[in-house]
Parts: structure tokens; sequence; C-alpha cells
């Protein structure tokens, strides 16, 4: 399946030089040793969450899937190369017919993983498979880390509507990921117009204050606005006197105004008032909508106020405080010769400091209580326990440089929120703490 079987309007270019000078220069050396065809197994794990967080978020593998299928050296990528001597002749040689025909499985995305969860694993030659690391992780570490930032807003909002909304606090193509990944991990629509187009995605926007800056009067710009997009919209309520404001858009749309933005000043304490201030003026089914430097923080405390929906912009899209899932792309197992049958080798880095590692292909699975809550993320290397056989994270999502595993974007939402009602409620608190099950090594 491809892109275009999932109606994805935009073609992913070539992905080939997202990568970093020493992939290729790696490649080279084992080209020249002899060793390139070894058959390799690198993981995808993060030694740990980042801190405080009780469980991450696995997404970004439906654009990882893209950018392995695009991976491929045009003919002026490989001049570029030629020009600045990164690499040998016989190397580009090899690039120009490059494609990844190996296989990759890993956890779908949506689900939670944990310190150690291997919740990707690319297997091919050490060639076709080293040059994807790069890639890789600038993807899942990206979209994790926004998409778990999405998740604990999710849990602080509670049944009400987030949107995203912060495009303008990222880089252009980022906030596209962003958008996409806040809907993974719970958020209900998006600004960004790219993000719609792309992926599907909801859109949602009115105006800004520019837009009532621009008229004579408040009044006049409410009137335009409501002349143009009907009484349903929403109107800005915040950028003179807020209360002047709700009575004129109460007044201009009627008791049928869609709702009422708010984005200064105490929110807690300007939405009871707005609130009350609606009901009395019979709006009583105007919305109200807050934005303001949000984050899950901010949402939680708001709980308890007259609020219908929020809008989240930076710290969202920053991984609220947490911009990387710490995620790392490491070989863990390869053969001794390029003999398809020869075995594979367990190996991992031995150093100290932090960033050692388990060797050996791994397979995880998580165990539940008799009442179905998480209780371990359990990994393991070799034959997989009979009792872990139904319980298996990862699926095959690459077979022979084939996608197999692309799926609609609403589904690996729906995915993460059962995913997350399935964790202890521990998990659901913001306050920090220690990964809300343990990984245990089988």
């Amino acid at each position: 399946m491809n892109s275009a079987d999932l109606g994805l309007p935009v073609a992913v270019p070539s992905t080939a030089l997202f990568t970093d000078h020493y992939e290729l220069t790696m490649l080279q050396a084992a080209l020249r040793a002899g060793t390139a065809g070894r058959r390799s197994v690198f993981e995808v794990f993060a030694r740990r969450l980042p801190e405080g967080r009780r469980y991450g978020v696995v997404a970004g593998t439906g654009r990882v899937l893209d950018a392995v299928e695009n991976f491929r050296f045009e003919p002026e990528m490989l001049a570029f190369l030629r020009e600045r001597r990164v690499v040998d002749e016989p190397t580009l040689e090899w690039l120009a017919g490059y494609r990844f025909r190996g296989d990759i499985s890993g956890y779908r995305e949506g689900d939670v993983h944990f310190p150690g969860s291997p919740v990707l694993r690319v297997e091919g030659s050490f060639a076709e498979a080293v040059l994807l690391e790069t890639v890789i992780l600038s993807i899942l570490n990206h979209d994790s880390a926004v998409a778990a930032a999405a998740s604990r807003m999710s849990v602080a909002a509670g049944s009400r509507p987030l949107l995203e909304m912060g495009a303008r606090r990222t880089h252009e193509l980022a906030a596209v990921a962003a958008s996409r990944a806040a809907y993974v991990g719970g958020f209900s629509a998006t600004s960004e117009l790219a993000a719609g187009f792309r992926y599907g995605i909801p859109t949602v926007g009115t105006s800004a204050h520019a837009f009532t800056l621009l008229h004579d009067s408040e009044r006049d710009a409410f009137t335009a606005q409501v002349e143009s997009l009907g009484r349903g919209t929403t109107l800005l309520v915040d950028t003179y006197d807020v209360a002047e404001a709700v009575r004129l858009a109460v007044e201009i749309a009627g008791p049928g105004l869609g709702a009422v933005r708010i984005d200064s000043g105490d929110l807690l304490l300007v939405a009871h008032r707005v609130r009350a201030q609606l009901d009395s003026l019979g709006a009583r089914d105007t919305k109200i909508v807050v934005t303001s430097d949000l984050d899950e923080y901010a949402i939680a405390s708001l709980a308890a106020a007259p609020v219908d929906s929020y809008g989240v912009g930076t710290r969202l899209v920053t991984g609220s405080g947490h911009p990387t899932a710490s995620m790392v792309y490491k070989l863990v197992a390869r053969a001794e010769s390029a003999d398809p049958s020869a075995p594979l080798l367990p190996v991992a880095k031995r150093s100290v400091g932090g960033k050692t590692s388990a060797g050996g292909r791994k397979w995880a699975a998580r165990r539940y209580e008799p009442d179905g809550t998480a209780e371990a993320e359990v990994v393991g290397t070799g034959p997989v326990p009979p009792e872990y056989e139904d319980a298996l994270l990862q699926t095959e999502l690459v077979r022979a440089g084939e996608v197999l595993a692309r799926e609609p974007l609403e589904a690996v939402r729906d995915r993460h929120l059962a995913v997350r009602a399935r964790l202890p409620l521990s998990a659901m608190q913001l306050s920090s703490g220690e990964p809300v099950i343990p990984t245990e090594y089988a």
C-alpha cells in the first residue's frame, strides 16, 4: 500500500539526504572492508523517559514508512555528494541503486512505550539499514515528544476538545508533523491548513486581534465577521474591554452566537465572568474557547472553569518542556559474514556513563492484571514464552522493502486513547513520577 491508497494528496519527496555525513562514510568503509552485506538488526528505543514523564507515546510511524519508501538518491543528490567528495565512486554507484529491501517491525503507532521498549526494529544488510538511522530518529523523536505532550494535555482537558495552534511557533515543516502528532495524542483539530491537506485533520480558525484593529470600531469588526461567517462563528473578545465586547457580540450575532474566544488575562476569572454575562444575555449555548500559552498544567487549573475548548500552541509543538523523546538507533545483532544463512550474533555498546545497551533481537509484550490494567512491559530475546505470545506489541510494518501497515490517522488516534485507558490511574497524574509500569527483562 502506498500513500495514494489512503488518499493522501501530497507525494513525499526523496528523504535520502535527511541523514548524517557519517552514515555514508561508514557505508564506504564497510563496502571496502566487505562487511556491508552482513545481515544486521537495529532497534529504536529510549533508555529512559523524559524526566518526570510516566509514559511515552509512539508517534510518527506512518511518516517513517513514507520516509523509508522514498529514501532514494536522485542524480542531483549524487552529484552533490561527488562534488563535496563525501564518498568515493564505488559508493556513489552503490547509492544510485539504493532501495531499502529489508524488514521493519515495531510498536503500532499510538501505543505507549517505556524505558527499553523496542519501538522499532530494522533488519537488512548493514549497508541498507545504517543509512536510515538519522531520518528515522528525527521523525520518531519529534513526533513522539509532541504526541506525549498532547496526550498529557488530553488527560488534563477531559472531554473538552483541544485545538492545535502552534504552527507559528516552530519550523514550517515541523508544524505539519506536530499537528499530526498532536492529533495522535488526542487533539481534535488544527489551525494548520497544510496538516489538514496532508493528513485530513479537521481545521479551525476565525480571526485574530489584527482583524479587530483593522476596523474603525469593534462593532464594525464583529459585524463584518458575522455577516461573512455566520452567527455560529467565534468572536475574539479581549482586544479592548472584554465585558463590552461580549455585550456587542451577543447584540450583533444574537443568542445563537457560536463562541467567544479569550486570549489573555486571568483565564479562570475571566471565563467565569464571561459565562455569567453570556447567560444573562440569553446566550446560554454560546461556547467559550480559551487560548494564551496553555500547557497541561494550565489546562488542569481550568478544569472547574466554564470553558468549552482549549487552543494550544507553543508548549505543545515544543513537547511541553521535552522536545525530544530521547530515542536511539542501535545495532543489537549482526551476522558474522554476508552469507544469508549466517547466524546472528548479539552485539552491544559496553562503555560507562549510562549509554550501555542490551544486545540481541528483542521481542516485547505487555502484561495485564485480571481487570485489564497494564502491569508491566516485558522485553526479551530468544523464543517468546507461551504466556506472552498473544500479548506481543510489535507488528510487521515492512517486508522485503514493501510497506504493509499503513493505516488511517483516525485509527491511530483511537488506538492511543484505548491503550492509555488501560494504564494504571497514576498515569493520568501530571505530577512528576516514575514510569507508570516497570520494564522487566525476560
